[in-house]
């Protein structure tokens, strides 16, 4: 019997969730949940305890995406954070999907500090030669204090070193920012911070998230002591505005089209930087409509 007749479906465990821009890749779990697992604000892995799958089920997904997900050239590793899978088993893994998934053009995954750090200059080369496109970061903000407070597990040096390691191997790399994330006191240092970061780190692709409160996270309770206050809409659309004010990228693409987003902002650095701006003001002024409540979601 062939192993892809022995289950007829994908392994996967829990809430998965992926990028945006991985809504019609295959989505391959080959781990479940995240390996730090730390940060105050985010909910998604806390019912999950971290593991690498083992290979058999790994390979028995890859057989099914080969006769069912022909139509779909993207693959994306799952969960919170793939590149922690030691190099050989990775290596492996990319491997099988060039093997059984030859139409595939791009793998995607999501990447910490601590799993690029694990990897060489010379394992993250092997890696996109055998097929690793783009790796998603979440730096969440360029101020040092505001990263120290929602357990991050690195500083925005360390942030920086990751990014340019990773591009450096011609990996592209897509970072996320989340406004709201320093509360209303530090909304403009948070803003600020943030800008400089993506503009020493120059990457691929910048996507701001707004933070979306989950109940049961230690912000969560922390908004609730009243230690943690949120900048309502205004706020946000005023820290969006100084944080593209701030950022210069080279040849990058600046996203704010989530839906926990109250505007859609797209900026193609350098050329589209002013327009954007433009946009924002007119939405501050009251002349664009921005999302309303009901129609935001993570």
């Amino acid at each position: 019997m062939n192993q892809v007749d022995q289950y007829e479906g994908m392994h996967y465990e829990g809430m998965c969730i992926r990028p945006p821009s991985e809504a019609y890749s295959i989505l391959l779990q080959a781990t479940v949940g995240c390996s730090h697992n730390k940060c105050t604000f985010c909910g998604t892995y806390k019912e999950k305890r971290f593991r690498i799958k083992g290979n058999d089920t790994i390979l028995s997904d890859i057989l099914y995406a080969s006769r069912y997900m022909r139509n779909q050239d993207r693959l994306f590793i799952m969960d919170g954070d793939a590149l922690i899978i030691p190099y050989p088993r990775l290596m492996w893994i990319l491997e099988r999907i060039r093997e059984h998934l030859p139409w595939v053009k791009r793998v995607g995954a999501y990447a910490n500090t601590k799993g690029i750090k694990m990897k060489s200059e010379e394992e993250l080369l092997a890696l996109k030669d055998m097929g690793l496109g783009i790796l998603y970061m979440g730096i969440e903000t360029g101020d040092d204090q505001t990263l120290e407070a929602i357990r991050k597990g690195a500083d925005s040096q360390r942030m920086l070193a990751m990014g340019k390691k990773v591009m450096e191997a011609g990996i592209k790399l897509s970072v996320t920012v989340l406004l709201g994330i320093a509360g209303k006191e530090r909304s403009l240092i948070h803003a600020r911070a943030t800008g400089k970061l993506l503009s020493a780190m120059d990457p691929d692709y910048v996507g701001a998230l707004t933070l979306m409160v989950i109940p049961g996270t230690p912000l969560a309770d922390e908004i609730a002591a009243g230690r943690f206050e949120l900048p309502d809409n205004l706020g946000l659309l005023t820290e969006l505005r100084e944080m593209i004010a701030s950022t210069d990228l080279t040849h990058g693409l600046f996203f704010s089209n989530h839906a926990s987003n109250y505007l859609p902002v797209r900026v193609r650095y350098p050329q589209g930087k002013q327009q954007a701006l433009d946009i924002i003001d007119l939405a501050l002024q009251g002349r664009i409509d921005l999302r309303p409540e009901w129609m935001r979601a993570l």
